[in-house]
């Protein structure tokens, strides 16, 4: 079997199909990921492992299969001709290859292309603070870290650096500069190209994923010095998000971090992607704007209330998840039913509906 071209076929086939990941496993049809399912290519050979072996060696370049041996797991990013990209993922299961491919769009959407609140552009103005998009894995926080990033580079003369393992999204530089660094490719570790970037004349800096401490520190310390620092975060809320920032440090250094992010937040907006009754999917957000009166629940530590102010602020530009879905219920654009699996409070998203 030429393993080149029919890697090829199928990158082709899950970009044409309008699917978000391709996986090979052994045991299995080749299989795609469509609006939240998966679907197995039933059409296609059953994957023996010569041919799982075979697929994923051509992704491979004779460095990565050394690291892959050595190190059980590689991420990197891939192009199939300047035309499809994929974030890709190769591990081990059973003692066969194994590979998850989640495509990216070539195209970097915008705020309004992607069904995002409108309220969203203001975080692209700010000047310096420290920025979250949260929620579950597969739910689109990448894409909207992009559209950020690409407003600030269309509208602002700024030095963007962007540190991300792997690169997913690639920029076109339009006003602003941008310096996009690969963990791997471009700097030896996460932590090097984050230590390393405060020296390199940024004025906004996106964060791929915020892992740990140590990142989070640095992160904090880049708002606190006049930039404008962009992440992602796997958490549920903004209350909760909050929560897991402070409680990943040990407890002498907690009240120093409180206190950083009660300076150095701005906002947090919390996304989930809800299948729409007319097929895809739609973003449902919760929308945080670090005010005057969260950054004092966050410093007195009453992180519970902050859902409350968010309830309560809605002039403000602030939204709830759950009223987030009811407008969506509301427009038709999903079901009652999807809202109550998405929600994170469905009893209190019934009363609200009435």
């Amino acid at each position: 079997m030429d393993y080149q071209k029919k890697l090829a076929e199928l990158m082709i086939l899950a970009a044409q199909q309008g699917a978000s990941d391709l996986h090979l496993s052994v045991g299995k049809h080749p299989t795609v990921r469509i609006d939240g399912n998966l679907v197995p290519l039933s059409n296609e050979a059953i994957l023996t492992p010569e041919m799982s072996a075979g697929l994923i060696g051509a992704l491979l370049s004779e460095e990565q299969q050394e690291k892959l041996i050595t190190e059980k797991e590689i991420d990197f990013a891939f192009s199939y001709e300047n035309k499809i990209r994929f974030r890709v993922n190769v591990y081990f299961q059973k003692g066969y290859l194994s590979a998850a491919l989640r495509l990216i769009p070539v195209q970097i959407r915008t705020i309004e292309e992607l069904n995002l609140p409108q309220i969203l552009h203001q975080f692209c103005q700010a000047q310096q603070g420290f920025f979250l998009i949260v929620g579950p894995a597969g739910h689109g926080k990448t894409t909207t870290l992009a559209a950020l990033v690409d407003e600030v580079n269309h509208k602002r003369m700024e030095h963007i650096i962007t540190i991300e393992d792997p690169i997913e999204y690639t920029f076109t530089q339009d006003r602003a500069l941008i310096d996009q660094r690969e963990v791997g490719e471009d700097t030896v570790s996460f932590h090097r190209g984050l230590r390393s970037v405060l020296r390199q004349d940024p004025d906004v800096i996106m964060i791929g994923e915020m892992r740990d401490p140590e990142s989070i520190s640095i992160a904090l310390t880049a708002a606190e010095t006049g930039h404008l620092v962009f992440s992602t975060l796997h958490t549920n809320s903004a209350s909760q998000t909050i929560d897991r920032i402070v409680d990943s440090f040990p407890g002498a250094q907690q009240g120093q971090i409180r206190s950083q992010l009660a300076t150095t937040l701005i906002g947090i907006v919390s996304e989930r992607l809800v299948p729409r009754i007319s097929g895809g999917r739609i973003p449902a957000c919760e929308v945080m704007f670090a005010n005057s009166a969260i950054k004092n629940l966050i410093r007195e530590k009453k992180t519970y209330q902050i859902d409350l102010v968010i309830e309560t602020s809605v002039q403000g530009g602030m939204m709830s998840l759950n009223r987030s879905l009811i407008e969506l219920v509301r427009k038709r654009e999903i079901s009652l039913e999807s809202a109550e699996n998405y929600s994170l409070n469905p009893t209190e998203l019934r009363q609200l509906l009435g």
